[in-house]
């Protein structure tokens, strides 16, 4: 539905900034449209568009390209919204509107003023943001300052902004802002500089609505000590302030820079948090809640409905905030509202999005070796002693730990075909030898504590995998190996295709069912972007944000970076791929 044919009551509501609720809902119904990070409220990444098919894919040619003119890797995916494509860039955050009724002519330009000196060191693992929210008419930037920016989304003119955080502290921002409703939803990075992780709401004209920690007293979290619970339990008083050693919260991390989904029928939307600070686990003794842990919280309060901390006591910086897509499935045969997380850790999460029941968890990659299993009555891992870096202790390397810190998966987010039933999971396979030390907290200065080494898992010489997931059950169901991390967002469709790309720069596309692959094409750098879709004057395209970068990419974005534990760790891993790729920030699109 075209913006300018909406309604008279759907006017009147965006007239009162309450407007969404409706006008987004509706506009993710049209298929031809990307209207948010992953396409729709459920971050399933699926289209219904099938014009490309199993039979016509290996046809598929470029149709045309757009240099972003920044280097850096280029996560995130457009937006496209009624013939206008919406892209955005690594630092400095530039955003572009392209005309698609006029050979992808540029709209608008803008680029924001930010401090380079000031923000670029504090940003961890590379200068990279995952993209742009639509909302109101508006464009919404969350920039690497902490600024969120609205845009007007036909001439690029900021209509308001919010700075929340300061760079000299740590805090950047790397995450696309979420638009759920009539909230804008942000979060904040800078775990590894001892930032406080939050959530932040606003309303659609800029006004702050709530903001929930996740560390703290009960009130900052948004947490009722009786009606909160974690497997199914009441969190009761001081659920956090209890699992930290004296005032070791407030410096913890938890950090929230993935990405959210959102149930409108419950009303509740769900993101992750990240490590705990510092990665040294001797000197923050406890559970460190409530980080590691997926959250679902009332969208109108930001109170928290439930949480689940997946890896109490970190020893491995093992983020919690991948995406968490929602979708109904049939568990031990009783239809369930379910939610889906591929974590860090290397397991698998189904769970139970209204309750936050935890309904199956099992192990994604085979090398996991952290753990034995998860009991799903308690939630608890059986941890594998050999491998604790607490244990061992500081100043002793743990080897052969698996996964390495970058996890099983990182924050590029998987995609679900309801046609299948099957989730499609970019992954890693990578282990690590973790050395841990001592290190002490001054404010604006990294606060990690660890030496790592990072490198093929046992068995072979790839880095990563793609894989079809079965959430039901929790079972590989096909997996094609990598020879690089997988760290591009994947796409379904309803075609029974599946689009990823590679960090040598290959845009992929693979039968759904058996995981064959159909097609490839060499883009002009690595791919750490989302693959997405839309239809224009009848015709279907693919397109993706090459730009190698990223935690993976680090040591090809700064080419300086020489040891191989620099990019902590990943510089010596991911050595071989200056062999296959160069820095570039490029718009690809493709058609039949």
């Amino acid at each position: 539905m075209k913006l300018k044919t909406l309604s008279i009551a759907m006017m009147a509501l965006a007239a009162t900034g309450v407007a969404s609720a409706d006008e987004i809902l509706q506009m993710q119904q049209n298929e031809n449209n990307w209207v948010s990070a992953a396409g729709n409220y459920n971050n399933q990444r699926y289209s219904k568009l099938a014009q490309i098919n199993k039979d016509n894919v290996k046809d598929l040619k470029m149709a045309w390209t757009f240099s972003t003119g920044v280097l850096r890797g280029h996560e995130g995916n457009s937006l496209v919204i009624d013939g206008t494509m919406y892209i955005h860039t690594a630092f400095p955050n530039i955003v572009f509107a392209l005309d698609l009724n006029n050979d992808g002519a540029i709209k608008w330009k803008y680029e924001p003023k930010q401090n380079y000196d000031e923000v670029v060191p504090v940003m961890c693992c590379d200068t990279v943001n995952r993209g742009l929210a639509y909302g109101d008419g508006k464009i919404f930037l969350n920039q690497a300052d902490t600024t969120l920016v609205a845009l007007d989304m036909n001439s690029g003119e900021v209509i308001w902004s919010h700075k929340r955080g300061d760079s000299k502290t740590g805090a950047t921002s790397t995450a696309a802002a979420h638009v759920f409703k009539d909230k804008v939803l942000v979060g904040i990075s800078g775990g590894e500089f001892g930032v406080r992780g939050y959530i932040k709401a606003y309303d659609l004209n800029g006004a702050e609505k709530w903001q929930m920690y996740s560390t703290g007293p009960d009130a900052e979290m948004g947490f009722d000590p009786a009606k909160t619970t974690s497997m199914l339990k009441p969190v009761g008083k001081d659920s956090s302030l209890k699992s930290w050693t004296g005032d070791q919260w407030k410096i913890g991390g938890g950090t929230t820079w993935g990405w959210y989904s959102y149930d409108p029928d419950l009303n509740m939307f769900y993101y992750g948090s990240g490590n705990p600070s510092t990665w040294n686990p001797a000197q923050r003794p406890g559970d460190n809640k409530w980080s590691m842990s997926l959250f679902g919280r009332d969208l109108d309060t930001g109170m928290a409905k439930w949480v689940y901390q997946m890896t109490p006591f970190d020893e491995w910086d093992y983020d919690g905030i991948n995406e968490v897509p929602l979708v109904e499935q049939k568990i031990n045969g009783k239809m369930r509202k379910t939610l889906v997380h591929f974590d860090r850790n290397g397991f698998g999460y189904t769970m139970d999005r209204a309750t936050g029941e935890l309904l199956v968890a099992q192990k994604f990659d085979p090398a996991v070796n952290w753990s034995n299993g998860v009991d799903l009555k308690t939630g608890l891992h059986d941890r594998v002693a050999k491998y604790s870096t607490a244990r061992n202790g500081a100043d002793v390397n743990t080897t052969g730990i698996c996964p390495a810190a970058l996890g099983s998966k990182d924050q590029q987010p998987a995609a679900y075909s309801p046609r299948t039933g099957l989730f499609y999971v970019p992954t890693n396979h990578v282990c690590m030898d973790y050395e841990p030390f001592e290190v002490e907290y001054t404010s604006g200065q990294p606060y990690v504590g660890a030496t790592l080494n990072m490198y093929p898992a046992p068995g072979g010489t790839h880095l990563g995998n793609f894989i079809a997931w079965d959430a039901r059950v929790g079972k590989i169901v096909w997996s094609n190996p990598e020879r690089f991390s997988a760290w591009s967002g994947a796409l379904a469709t309803a075609s029974d295709l599946v689009f990823y790309g590679t960090l040598e720069g290959y845009l992929k596309a693979v039968d759904a069912q058996s995981g064959r692959e159909l097609y490839r094409f060499k883009t002009a750098s690595g791919i750490v972007g989302n693959v997405n879709t839309y239809k224009h004057d009848g015709k279907q395209f693919i397109s993706v944000l090459s730009g190698v970068g990223g935690w993976a990419g680090i040591g090809m974005a700064i080419p300086s970076l020489e040891n191989s534990s620099d990019g902590l760790g990943a510089v010596g891993a991911y050595k071989a791929l200056s062999s296959w790729t160069n820095l570039g920030g490029i718009l690809s699109v493709f058609s039949l």
